[in-house]
């Protein structure tokens, strides 16, 4: 039972990775391809949303002491 279940989820990785790599008609990309395209921007938001935060969390922590 155990094998069938590796086997099946092989399977639908597999499929998964042949979704995400495979060309779209209209323009020639793939899923992946516009992922890797937009990662940059998405890391520019995600570093500029962790500033906002600790910006926040720092003024409550100052003072405070640290275990280590």
């Amino acid at each position: 039972m155990s094998l069938l279940k590796y086997a099946v989820i092989g399977a639908a990785v597999a499929y998964g990775i042949q979704q995400v790599t495979k060309k779209r008609a209209t323009d020639g990309k793939s899923i992946l391809d516009d992922l890797q395209e937009r990662a940059p921007e998405w890391t520019d938001k995600a570093k500029q949303f962790s500033d906002q935060i600790l910006d926040k969390v720092a003024p409550r922590t100052e003072g405070q002491e640290t275990y280590q």
